[in-house]
């Protein structure tokens, strides 16, 4: 008389409706990453070409070099407008002869040419692409929105300098000319700024 053998107990299978609510959340959860991370690689990026000057973005800087150098180089000066913005933008001068290490100051001439306020800033850089790790800001006019009242005039500031340390690059030997190159886009929701209290009240104190 032969002996049966006692079957194993099933397995009990998880609903199928569980699995695919963990699958689910899995994908969400990937979505969610990879918005993040693209929101996060905006400024991320921006701070990687300010810091290194990746893409001809110029470096800023609080004060002056130690010192300047005997070499000199020329600076062009490039202005341009984008996205209909109703403003006449030029270089007061096209360009300028120094010496590296030396602290500059140059104008850019803007006129609103409509009948309307109007709020622009402004987008930089410079050419050649690898000058931007030497072409150092002190102040510029395109580290803030500006706005232009109807038919206003106005003489904007870019003081400079760019950094002796490009003597010692032995790939910027053959560099003699830096154009620094400046759009001004249309600002659609300019920020807006707190109204003092001299006046809210009309002056009176």
């Amino acid at each position: 008389m032969s002996k049966e053998t006692p079957s194993s107990p099933e397995r009990p299978t998880k609903p199928r409706h569980s699995r695919d609510a963990v699958i689910a959340g899995v994908c969400g959860l990937v979505v969610a990453f990879m918005i993040g991370a693209a929101y996060a690689a905006v400024p991320f990026y921006d701070w990687f070409c300010r810091a290194t000057g990746f893409n001809g973005t110029p470096q800023v800087a609080s004060s002056a070099p130690a010192h300047a150098t005997d070499r000199e180089i020329t600076v062009r000066f490039d202005s341009n407008i984008s996205g209909g913005l109703p403003w006449k933008f030029v270089p007061e001068q096209d360009e300028i002869r120094t010496r590296i290490g030396q602290v500059e100051t140059v104008y850019y001439k803007v006129i609103n040419q409509s009948a309307r306020k109007t709020t622009g800033q402004a987008g930089y850089n410079v050419a050649p692409l690898t000058a931007g790790a030497y072409f150092t800001k002190i102040n510029c006019f395109c580290f803030t929105e500006q706005t232009m009242e109807p038919g206003e005039t106005r003489d904007m500031a870019v003081v400079f300098y760019v950094d002796p340390s490009m003597v010692e690059d032995t790939n910027q030997a053959s560099v003699s000319t830096i154009t620094l190159s400046y759009t001004f886009y249309p600002v659609k929701n300019p920020e807006t700024k707190p109204v003092a209290a001299s006046e809210r009240d009309g002056g009176r104190s």
